[in-house]
């Protein structure tokens, strides 16, 4: 009898691990084990107008230190050095007004701020895993580069992607800057999305791209609005196995309590009234060679170690600084999601979309205006650049479009 009461226990037992084991390998297990591994313990948390969660976690405990080559990682607090001459920022609008208090550039910071040796994250929720197409492809770019050298014609969509860029490229270079003026683009479909940034770039345009991005964008698939966010991306090989949107994987490595990667800028522009944009700037460090990023005047916001990148442990061998959108052809038309204002570079400032004083870093860490600047884009028709240069925005262009209309059918 006590023989058949054990081996009863013991079945019983043997039932609830194959039933937990079950469990833990169900698709609500694995979103739950994913969401603990992207946020981690918030010393205070804030609940944006927008209905983000901007978690204040301790800056030793960022998503960053998960990668294996970053357990012993000697924390950098600061560059070494920055690049020298600096386009003067004072003349754009968002600036500490009078009474000496930050401004405004996130929509977060109305509600507060995160304290000292903290860094901002923005919780990723059970809804922004189900919107991905996998748990493995949550936070990742499909999508390649574009290449303005490119003649092929069968590249004029591929993908789906579409662009509007300035490019510099034929030397080495440490690093670039821009202005950006910010707007929010309408997005025709949630698999859809529009941004405007930076590319530091090396190696060629097969598998080997090392890829450094910042700017902004609106990505409903991503974030679940239509909001427009600051956003940055890297990758090693080309999209595939390596690297993430902002700190969505382990990477960059973020010093800055006051800037959160993928929260929403406050305020943007509009159409023929107020003007915003922001700065952004990346460089490699010359001592320790790491690529650092800044936005504004004064927000350092962290790195990504060298030890990330294969040709960009050295340089950049092209820069490019525009605007994209995914078109994904809806009804087989083109898509109508907007890149930039949603407007044409013809109709100036107030209306269409910037960048300007765009600048490069040169091999003595000097901040340089680029030489020999191209222009790209797929259809001219759909979304356009127009390039100039003057004493006040330096080297700037206008850019974007409305995406489908009467010439782009």
């Amino acid at each position: 009898m006590a023989m058949a009461s054990w081996v009863a226990a013991a079945a019983a037992v043997c039932a609830l691990w194959a039933a937990a084991a079950v469990e833990a390998r169900s698709p609500a297990a694995r979103v739950h084990r994913h969401l603990k591994r992207l946020n981690k313990p918030a010393i205070k948390s804030i609940e944006s107008p927008d209905g983000d969660i901007i978690d204040c976690v301790h800056i030793s405990h960022q998503p960053a230190f998960d990668h294996p080559l970053l357990k012993n990682h000697t924390l950098q607090m600061r560059p070494a050095y920055h690049p020298e001459g600096l386009y003067d920022d004072a003349k754009t609008r968002v600036t500490t007004d009078n009474a000496g208090e930050k401004p405004m550039l996130q929509l977060w910071h109305q509600k507060g701020r995160c304290p000292e040796d903290t860094v901002p994250i923005r919780r990723t929720k059970k809804d922004d895993l189900l919107r991905a197409s996998s748990l493995r492809q949550y936070g990742r770019k499909r999508h390649t580069t574009p290449n303005p050298l490119s003649i092929d014609p069968n590249m004029l969509n591929e993908g789906g992607h579409q662009h509007a860029i300035a490019y510099v490229e034929g030397d080495k270079y440490y690093g670039a800057k821009a202005t950006i003026n910010v707007w929010e683009p309408k997005i025709q479909q949630p698999n859809e999305f529009s941004l405007s940034q930076l590319w530091i770039l090396g190696g060629s345009f097969g598998e080997d791209l090392n890829s450094i991005e910042a700017g902004w964008q609106v990505s409903p698939d991503l974030y679940g609005d239509n909001n427009t966010r600051l956003f940055t991306y890297w990758t090693s090989d080309a999209y595939q196995a390596t690297g993430c949107y902002n700190i969505l994987c382990s990477g960059f490595i973020q010093i800055n309590s006051e800037i959160a990667m993928g929260a929403s800028i406050f305020p943007i522009s509009n159409f023929a009234g107020s003007q915003y944009d922001i700065s952004i700037l990346i460089w490699k460090d010359p001592k320790e060679g790491n690529w650092w990023m800044q936005f504004g005047k004064e927000y350092v916001l962290g790195y990504w170690p060298s030890f990330l990148f294969s040709y960009l442990a050295d340089s950049a061998s092209m820069i490019e600084w525009g605007g994209e959108v995914v078109n994904s052809e809806p009804d087989g038309a083109h898509t109508s999601t907007q890149m930039g204002s949603g407007h044409f570079p013809e109709e100036g400032f107030g209306k269409s979309s910037y960048f300007k004083n765009i600048q490069v870093v040169d091999s003595s860490n000097q901040l340089k205006a680029p030489k020999n600047v191209g222009t790209y884009t797929e259809q001219s028709n759909c979304y356009d650049v127009q390039n100039g240069n003057n004493g006040d925005w330096g080297t700037y262009f206008y850019y974007g479009g409305p995406g489908k209309n009467s010439n782009c059918p």
